[in-house]
């Protein structure tokens, strides 16, 4: 079985045992096939390592990734250890500078894959991954619009009559602003995904799991103004089941949804900042936490997060603006210095 993500040739550089475990992730765990695809690539990495670190040899990137690993059998998993791993693991940081946030992923697709090696397959009488820690990784506050940035990135879209696009621009950045829902989630979303009166729509969130999304009054009119370009017989003819279309009248793509979301910002004054569509989840998410009307168990639900620490976040979030609201405060310069006592005794 191929992933679907990777195409025929370069799936059958992999040797046997990873692609057995890519089919076990795929059948019978849910994984998406981008995730483990990713995970794919992360192991050829490892293994690559390992064939150079057994050997002996420091090679240029370049010479690297020409290392093949077909060749390889679940065997050579005996000769791995956990200063293995630990050295590949430095490899990675210093030699090809990945940041924390991918050597946590590089490990974990590791222990992903160990673990299965070691109590689903039993090719190894240990498991080398299972006491190394992740990288430890600053905690960082999400960026965001404020309400008033968030209406005007709207503002700058509804305006643009230029663009052919506009209507289904719209209701893709209104969906992102007042639902929170992830750019995977929005793109693979369907006619039928939409409920009759248009009140909750069902997308495929991480792991291939289904959840509902509610559509507040905004999203709803976004939506139904969209549909209503949507449902015109040159689109339906199609037979694209798709509910955002590109241009050429097929799904929509993670690219063009981000390269317009970009252009928006960049035009509502807002580039520059680090903003992209994730932000706009984050947005979404801070405003409805700031509103004091939602519960931080709620919008874990909301925003389809398996762990409630995840959500946490956006709680710091709002500390930080309480924090900046107080030291805004006029009052703030006015430093006044008031002596006690027995100071104003002394100097008598």
């Amino acid at each position: 079985m191929a992933v679907l993500a990777m195409n025929n040739d370069e799936y059958k550089t992999f040797p046997a045992f990873l692609r057995q475990y890519a089919s076990y992730t795929v059948a019978i765990k849910g994984n998406s096939e981008k995730t483990v695809c990713e995970y794919l690539l992360d192991l050829r990495t490892f293994f690559r390592f390992y064939i150079m670190y057994k050997n002996g040899d420091f090679l240029p990137i370049d010479e690297f990734e020409k290392i093949s690993i077909s060749h390889l059998t679940e065997s050579i998993l005996k000769e791995i250890n956990q200063q293995t791993i630990i050295e590949y693991l430095l490899y990675v940081k210093v030699e090809r500078k990945n940041d924390t946030s991918a050597r946590m992923r590089k490990l974990s697709a590791i222990k992903s894959f160990f673990k299965y090696a070691y109590a689903r397959m039993h090719w190894i009488d240990s498991n080398p991954a299972t006491d190394i820690e992740s990288p430890k990784k600053g905690t960082a506050l999400p960026r965001y619009l404020t309400l008033d940035e968030a209406i005007r990135l709207l503002e700058v879209v509804r305006s643009d009559i230029s663009s052919r696009t506009r209507i289904r621009d719209f209701a893709i950045i209104t969906l992102f602003l007042n639902t929170g829902m992830r750019l995977s989630e929005l793109v693979g979303l369907n006619l039928d995904s939409f409920d009759p009166d248009l009140t909750k729509v069902t997308v495929l969130g991480k792991g291939n799991k289904e959840r509902i999304v509610y559509l507040n009054d905004a999203a709803k009119k976004a939506v139904m103004d969209y549909l209503r370009v949507r449902l015109d017989p040159k689109y339906v003819s199609t037979g694209d089941k798709a509910f955002f279309l590109s241009k050429r009248q097929t799904r929509i793509s993670n690219k063009t949804v981000q390269w317009m979301v970009g252009k928006y910002l960049e035009l509502a004054g807002l580039g520059g900042r680090g903003l992209s569509v994730h932000k706009l989840r984050h947005t979404a998410a801070t405003l409805m936490y700031q509103s004091g009307k939602v519960d931080i168990r709620v919008l874990k639900d909301i925003l389809g997060h398996e762990q409630l620490n995840t959500t946490q976040i956006y709680t710091h979030v709002v500390d930080r603006n309480i924090e900046e609201a107080v030291g805004n405060n006029p009052l703030a310069g006015v430093k006044i210095s008031v002596k006690a006592p027995h100071e104003i005794i002394d100097e008598e």
